[in-house]
Formats: C-alpha cells, sequence, structure tokens
C-alpha cells in the first residue's frame, strides 16, 4: 500500500474511474443487446428508436474517455449495417 499522500490520490482516482468506467460499459452492453433483440424480433420500429438511445450512450462513453472514437464508430457502423440488413 502506497504511503505517499499523492500516490494515495492516485489510487482513489483509479478506482473511481475504474467503477464508473464498468458502469458505462455494462450499461451499454444492456442496450446493445436489447437492440438486438429487437432486431431478432423483428421489431423495426423499436430497433430505430434503441439505435438512437445505443448511438448516444456510445457517443457518451466516448466523450467520457471510456471508448476509444474509433471504436465507436465500429460499433455504430455495424449496428447501422444490422438494421440496414433487416430493412
Amino acid at each position: 500500500m502506497a504511503n505517499i499522500k499523492s500516490a494515495l490520490k492516485r489510487i482513489k482516482v483509479a478506482n473511481f474511474k475504474t467503477r464508473r468506467n464498468r458502469i458505462i460499459v455494462s450499461s451499454l452492453k444492456t442496450s446493445i443487446r436489447r437492440f438486438e433483440d429487437s432486431i431478432k424480433n423483428g421489431n423495426m420500429s423499436e430497433a430505430k428508436e434503441l439505435y438512437r438511445k445505443v448511438a448516444s450512450l456510445i457517443d457518451k462513453a466516448v466523450s467520457k474517455g471510456t471508448l476509444h472514437k474509433n471504436t465507436a464508430a465500429r460499433k455504430k457502423s455495424r449496428l447501422s449495417k444490422k438494421i440496414k440488413d433487416i430493412a
């Protein structure tokens, strides 16, 4: 365990950011799963609405530094492709 004050603070900050990132990634995965389930069920109107929410969550994750911008672009592209393939 660290003894230096700045090192103790770094540990606290790292734990806080780790918890925040886990929350963001977990909610993102859940929303993506709901989106994919609506596509499997053939509910296009719900899928389009959920896609907007998922895209928004992905953009928020990028702004918080949880996801890299290219990862976010790839995820959004793959999800939009799923909608286009069904339609």
